[in-house]
């Protein structure tokens, strides 16, 4: 506590508040371009901060780290463009309330449910770093391969109008994950020659060109027939009845994205996916979901600012970046002559809790900042929508382009945008795709090496206690509606 206290003192220094205040306000205006997400932010930013001590560079890439995670849900909310992938939720319900004149509503969810898991999350980050990871180093391969499948299942299965479609979504999602070189054997997959295709397709690309794109596309096509009508932004509060169906997905959240944050598992992807099919399960508006329902927006929103402290456990302990943000911060510390590690706290106590005392200042700010501009962003949607859409689509290419610079990225992005329309059109839902492009390659390596370490044994995948409960999990959530099913 009393490190805690030394870290506050440092991190509210007139100088350190300001850069605190300059990232969350950075963060949040270049996350809400489309593709540009919190770590190419950091990472444009980096040389920013050659001239600034090591102290103060981290409090203010703490600051762009939250900004840049909120800014990412704006344009998800608002244009069903996410910045990043963890934003790619948001779009689900987000997106809906806002063309329902709700946006300013859903922005100010997003706002308090970054607070609320900030918050949440960071204490648990003081609290448990060592305990977290600890058990974080005892997990292996099969381990985390029951992690991903427990994603897979819980998504096809709340999503969409029909399993079979949640499960063809997906499986279009995990064919272009396959996309490239095999990671193991150096073979290139599905590309067709094209070396532009050898180092796969950034899932930045694919969720662009799905939601946005696709997006776009339909739009387009129904243009002549539906006349436009300026959508209203809205009251810009949240109402008694909000409140009441968002408080407890706000405090749920962080209890299901710390912990996967936490694992070397990679970022706010998963738990954000979970904990929207946990809120369906769990609501009693069960039919509202993906017709804009808040607590779609609450939970995992909350889910992923949680995440983003408790990828701080693994980066800060173990010097295991989950995250492209965190690596990007692990280079930043290298840069600095500082090794993360199980000594950092010993030989950089000061820089270490200045930096976590500067995460509880940012997420204030990022409430004080965001809140009162929820209406103004949510002015966006008044704009008529040939404009507003063609206005989507050059922030989708200048997103595609900035990726990798590549001209061919272009060519790729369109190509999704049409699988996105056709999806549409055929009532696929676009979630699951979106997860199989993540996980799908993680999923297949670390079924591989599970498969390597047990010499080919299908038992290597179930040989720990941790692997077995979830795929009980996993049998019960996909049996649970057919066995109801047969009860009636």
């Amino acid at each position: 506590m009393d490190q805690l206290l030394d870290g506050f003192a440092t991190a509210l220094t007139p100088g350190h508040l300001l850069l605190a205040a300059v990232g969350v306000l950075l963060g949040t205006v270049i996350g809400v371009l489309p593709g540009i997400g919190p770590a190419m932010a950091v990472a444009l930013l980096l040389p920013v901060t050659y001239g600034l001590e090591p102290t103060g560079a981290f409090i203010m890439f703490a600051g762009i780290y939250y900004g840049g995670m909120f800014g990412g849900s704006t344009t998800s909310i608002l244009l069903n463009t996410p910045g990043e992938s963890a934003a790619v939720v948001a779009a689900i319900d987000g997106n809906p309330m806002a063309k329902s004149g709700r946006g300013a509503q859903a922005l100010a969810a997003a706002a308090i449910g970054h607070f609320i898991g900030g918050m949440v999350g960071t204490t648990l980050l003081v609290v448990l770093a060592p305990t977290v990871a600890s058990l974080a180093v005892d997990l292996g391969a099969p381990d985390y391969f029951a992690i991903m499948v427990l994603a897979f299942a819980a998504v096809t299965t709340v999503l969409g109008s029909s399993r079979v479609r949640g499960l063809a979504s997906l499986l279009i999602g995990l064919t272009i994950g396959l996309i490239g070189l095999d990671e193991m054997t150096g073979q290139q997959r599905l590309t067709f020659g094209s070396l532009e295709l050898a180092d796969g397709i950034d899932v930045v690309i694919v969720a662009v060109g799905l939601f946005a794109v696709g997006e776009s596309l339909w739009v387009a096509a129904h243009l002549r027939r539906t006349p436009f009508k300026p959508i209203p932004v809205g009251r810009p509060w949240l109402g008694r009845a909000d409140l009441r169906r968002a408080w407890k997905p706000w405090l749920r959240g962080p209890l299901i994205g710390f912990p996967f944050g936490a694992l070397p598992a990679g970022g706010a992807e998963i738990p954000t996916f979970l904990s929207y099919a946990t809120e369906k399960r769990l609501s009693k508006h069960r039919d509202e979901f993906g017709k804009g329902a808040i607590e779609g927006v609450a939970g995992p929103e909350a889910t992923a600012s949680a995440s983003a402290a408790g990828t701080l456990v693994s980066m800060l302990t173990l010097g295991l970046p989950t995250t492209a943000v965190a690596a990007v911060m692990l280079a930043a510390f290298q840069q600095y002559g500082i090794q993360p590690g199980p000594l950092l706290f010993e030989r950089e106590s000061t820089l270490v809790w200045g930096l976590i005392a500067s995460l509880f200042i940012g997420t204030v700010l990022l409430l004080v900042l965001n809140l009162p501009l929820a209406p103004l962003w949510a002015k966006l949607l008044r704009i008529p929508r040939p404009y507003l859409y063609a206005g989507i689509l050059f922030f989708a290419m200048v997103g595609a382009y900035a990726v990798s610079g590549q001209a061919a990225d272009l060519l790729v992005l369109f190509a999704i945008g049409i699988i996105g329309l056709v999806m549409r059109r055929y009532g696929l839902p676009v979630l699951p795709a979106i997860l199989g492009v993540i996980l799908g390659p993680a999923a297949e390596q670390q079924m591989r090496r599970a498969l390597q370490i047990s010499d080919g044994a299908l038992t290597g995948l179930v040989n720990t206690t941790f692997s077995i409960t979830v795929y009980v999990i996993v049998a019960l959530l996909v049996l649970w509606p057919l066995a109801r099913k047969l009860r009636r």
